[in-house]
């Protein structure tokens, strides 16, 4: 999710280097393209060759659901220990594990309600994300004067 968000921050300067995600967000670059690897798979992003390539999200942010970005990486937001399945205990349902698939279940609703564009307009959202900007200019202007 962080990567995506980062890449829907930045995209208004054209396609975004995974290099660039790296820096910002901390994330390992080998990392960042096995997760984008994937979300080319899934269609939610699209990758440019060449001088100034990078990604660029294939849908505008509105039309991008949280749900989407973690179902298309594989990511789970199950809360039960048997992954759904129901052999929590030795083969068998676990006392708690209806409460547990409800839980999913809710958590998979409330990420369905809400798009990339709705976290790119949260405040603290915007105020992080310059604040991330500012520490990568920071250094690179400080690796220049060396």
């Amino acid at each position: 999710m962080t990567a995506m968000l980062d890449l829907a921050l930045n995209a208004q300067d054209g396609p975004v280097p995974l290099a660039d995600i790296s820096e910002r967000q901390g994330i390992s670059l080998s990392y960042l393209e096995q997760l984008f690897a994937k979300l080319r798979r899934g269609k939610l992003v699209n990758s440019v060759r060449g001088p100034g390539g990078g990604y660029q999200l294939a849908y505008e942010p509105e039309s991008i659901q949280i749900v989407q970005v973690i179902d298309a990486v594989n990511e789970s937001v199950d809360a039960t220990r048997c992954q759904g399945v129901g052999d929590c205990q030795g083969g068998d349902e676990c006392l708690t594990h209806r409460l547990w698939c409800d839980l999913s279940k809710q958590i998979h609703d409330f990420l369905s309600g809400i798009s990339l564009a709705d976290l790119v307009a949260r405040q603290e959202i915007q105020k992080v994300a310059l604040r991330q900007s500012q520490r990568v200019a920071n250094k690179i202007q400080a690796s220049s004067v060396e």
